[in-house]
């Protein structure tokens, strides 16, 4: 699987599974945008970053910023052959506790966020390129609390059905990489005291058939797996990374 003298971009590209992707693309010999807006984990991805990645400050949900993100992209590097859109936000709540300004943000950044930025990556995309997004198996699988961010999710899995068949004709191919549960730092923004957090995630992988979590580098591999040329005549899928919890739901 050559990912050499390919260009990508990577949305959430300075922690957890984009990271990883970032990380993992440029061992492979390809140029990789990474996003983030964390002034912390960009300083530090910066100082961290490699040769060959280039470390961009860029709000998910903001439509000003994906509008910059695309100029900077065009005038750097012209073209891109895939974008990872991984950049996503997933608090859990019970429905009751629900703000309207939480639901507005949580859908702000993991629907229109990335459905913007295909809108204006498109044109800047090679023949034969590939877009994947980043659901979760969260989606098909009811958790307590979940309903909003599951929600985004499945919105997501729809962009992939119709989008794979709306940008066919440019050549495009657009899937998702669901993960289930993944050890990444996620889970400490989920908005759950650490006793609950901590039981939440020891109830998850007693669901796990392979009994762990997963690691970003298996959510990477699988991205990358979808944005190679390995994957040219899939389109429109989705590729569960869960350790087979979702055919253990009970």
């Amino acid at each position: 699987m050559s990912h050499q003298n390919k260009t990508y971009l990577v949305t959430g590209g300075t922690t957890g599974i984009g990271a990883a992707t970032v990380a993992y693309l440029a061992e492979q010999g390809a140029k990789v945008i990474a996003t983030g807006r964390n002034p912390e984990t960009l300083e530090a991805a910066k100082k961290a970053a490699p040769v060959g990645v280039d470390v961009v400050a860029s709000d998910a949900k903001k439509l000003d910023d994906i509008r910059a993100l695309a100029k900077h992209v065009e005038k750097e590097y012209g073209r891109l052959d895939g974008v990872f859109l991984n950049a996503g936000v997933a608090p859990l709540a019970p429905l009751e506790t629900w703000k309207e300004d939480t639901f507005d943000h949580l859908f702000a950044v993991n629907v229109k966020g990335p459905y913007f930025l295909v809108q204006a990556l498109a044109p800047l995309l090679n023949k034969g390129s590939s877009v994947v997004f980043n659901t979760s198996v969260v989606r098909d699988v009811g958790i307590a609390g979940s309903a909003a961010y599951a929600a985004t999710k499945g919105a997501l899995r729809s962009l992939v059905r119709a989008l794979s068949v709306e940008l066919a004709g440019a050549g495009l191919r657009v899937n998702a990489v669901a993960p289930g549960p993944i050890e990444t730092p996620i889970y400490g923004k989920m908005g759950m005291a650490k006793a609950d957090l901590d039981g939440f995630a020891s109830h998850m992988a007693t669901r796990v058939p392979l009994g762990r979590f997963g690691a970003a580098a298996d959510v990477a591999k699988a991205a990358a797996f979808l944005l190679s040329e390995n994957a040219s005549f899939i389109s429109g899928e989705e590729l569960v990374v869960d350790g087979g919890l979702r055919n253990n739901v009970t």
